[in-house]
């Protein structure tokens, strides 16, 4: 990779990766840091000033998304092992919680579901967060009843409890449960009301998969067009969303 550069850069290369390496070393970072960093140039030593060198000068919502997206792609169960490690030393309500979400992230929502169980219960039984938690575990299980049931105690919370997001798994619930029209009316709200593109793609796919096509990929359209002008560090979610609803119209 080196070979592509003139002498001059890669001299200013390996300055910079050295004091990437005693970055990483006085802050106490992991010692694979200094590999990565060495051994990559110089995309190791981006990749590392993304992570941990940003942050700590910008600091930020924008620097933390960064930050934590560049860490996802590193290394995608590390949340969930250190969640864990936390909730086996003290499995309070926010550390089960924390696994919980880690846990649905990885593809687990079994465990997601009984975790998110087990934190709802005396003075957090009727805890918003964790309610929504477990009803989108019981959806990604099928469960859809059981997820209605959940989300039917989220909405006597009339100020935390009805939300795009959990207008979002109603209305996948009804749509579970053969409730067509009542889970169009759940998605429309959600799609009109939820940030990102979550709400629009399942709106979307909920089109697709019943007979309504063209409405679909109207909505898929208008979905790249958002794509194409969003900051590249945020376009992997939305097309993540956005390959739902593709899918969707596919295979309706």
């Amino acid at each position: 990779m080196l070979g592509q550069f003139p002498l001059g850069l890669i001299g200013l290369t390996l300055v910079l990766s050295v004091l990437l390496c005693v970055h990483a070393v006085r802050t106490g970072r992991e010692s694979y840091w200094l590999f990565i960093i060495l051994l990559f140039m110089p995309l190791g030593g981006l990749v590392y000033a993304i992570v941990h060198v940003l942050p700590d000068l910008f600091g930020g919502s924008t620097a933390r998304r960064i930050t934590k997206a560049a860490r996802e792609s590193l290394d995608p169960s590390r949340e969930y092992r250190e969640a864990k490690t936390a909730c086996d030393d003290a499995p309070t309500v926010r550390n089960q919680s924390r696994l919980a979400a880690a846990a649905m992230a990885l593809g687990k929502p079994e465990e997601a579901e009984r975790l998110y169980f087990d934190a709802a219960k005396g003075i957090h039984a009727e805890d918003p967060a964790l309610l929504l938690g477990r009803a989108n575990a019981l959806l990604e299980l099928q469960r859809h009843q059981e997820a209605l049931e959940v989300l039917g105690t989220l909405g006597n919370d009339q100020a935390h409890g009805r939300t795009p997001s959990a207008a979002v798994a109603l209305g996948r619930a009804y749509e579970g449960l053969g409730r067509v029209a009542e889970a169009d009316e759940a998605y429309q709200w959600a799609a009109e009301r939820l940030p990102g593109f979550e709400g629009f793609a399942r709106y979307a796919a909920f089109m697709a998969r019943n007979g309504r096509r063209a409405e679909a990929q109207e909505a898929l359209a208008d979905m790249d067009k958002r794509i194409e002008r969003l900051n590249a560090t945020f376009r992997k979610e939305a097309k993540h969303w956005r390959d739902l609803a593709a899918r969707a119209i596919a295979e309706g």
